[in-house]
Order: C-alpha cells, then structure tokens, then sequence
C-alpha cells in the first residue's frame, strides 16, 4: 500500500488520523473507528476490515477488488451517540464507479469488547 498524505477520511495527516489505527493501535472511539474503516475500503486493506469487524458478524473473507473498482471521494460523519460499550455512528460516503456517482448513507452500529471498539452492523438509508 502507498501511504497517502492526507487521510483519506479527511481528517488530516494520514499518519496522525488513521493511519495510527490501521498500524495497529485501537480505535479510541466508535467514530474514529468508522472513520478508519471507512479509510481502510479506501486503501483495500481488507484484513484491517476484518479484524474490526464484530466476531459474531464478520465475513469469512472480504473481497475489495471489484470491476470496475469504486473510486471513494468523501465522507460526512452526520451524527454519532456512546452508551457505555455500545455506539452508533450515521454517515454518507461518496463514492463513484464508472464515472457515476453513489452515495452510500449507513449508520452504523459499534460494540467495545475489553475497551477495544468493533463494528458490529449497519442500517443502510436507501432514500
């Protein structure tokens, strides 16, 4: 993987936001877990994906290399809430593939098991 400079969740440097997370430090909160994940779909790092996925809800294995690839171009965190170890996180992410435009606008649900944050499921808004 080529390190970026900015980060792709466009929350600053890459090496000062997410990319601490990707190298192996726990997400401090659900936010900036969804913020690393989301950054992670950006870079293809799969195993990073996975394991931030919940345990009883993670894929066996997660396929990024679709044809023709998307090509992510922005996220908007819209709203987020903690309960103790359980959290949620609204975005839309923008994306396009072959030229058109997507939107992919989910909230999503976290769970922190022994103080580290997992990415349990989401609701995706189809409107």
């Amino acid at each position: 993987m080529k390190t970026p400079v900015d980060c792709p969740c466009g929350g600053g440097r890459y090496t000062a936001c997410c990319g601490r997370w990707h190298a192996g430090a726990p997400a401090p909160t659900a936010v900036d877990l969804m913020r690393s994940r989301y950054s992670a779909f950006v870079l293809g790092l799969a195993d990073y994906l996975l394991a931030t996925w919940h345990p009883d809800k993670r894929p066996a294995a997660l396929d990024l290399d679709e044809s023709p690839a998307p090509k992510w171009i922005g996220l908007d965190v819209r709203a987020h809430a903690e309960d103790g170890d359980q959290a949620s996180v609204e975005f839309l992410a923008r994306y396009k593939v072959g030229g058109r435009a997507h939107r992919l606008h989910e909230t999503s649900r976290f769970l922190r098991i022994e103080g580290k944050w997992f990415y349990l499921d989401g609701i995706i808004d189809e409107t």
